[in-house]
């Protein structure tokens, strides 16, 4: 199958240099980076986050866990930091 493609020539040049970096033709660089993104996309699809998608969507639940804490703790008179509540929940 032929793809034409009509991108501005300071793409190309960077898709190209990005390429040789990798040791891959610009041709190579591209379906790999195609097939990367459609294997990404299916994970998703299926359940399976990316590791990227995986670390923050674990960042934001930790997130709301100690906002809850906050919220339940009495706070101490002198006032907590962040970081006394994270050892607070730790125990």
């Amino acid at each position: 199958m032929t793809l034409q493609l009509d991108w501005p020539s300071e793409v190309v040049d960077r898709l190209t240099e990005e390429a040789k970096k990798k040791g891959l033709s610009l041709d190579a660089y591209l379906l790999q980076a195609v097939l990367h993104d459609q294997d990404a996309h299916d994970q998703a699809a299926n359940g399976v986050p990316p590791d990227d998608t995986e670390k923050r969507r674990r960042w934001a639940e930790a997130g709301a866990r100690i906002l809850e804490m906050q919220r339940r703790v009495k706070p101490d008179p002198e006032g907590w930091t962040s970081r006394d509540y994270i050892n607070f929940g730790r125990r």
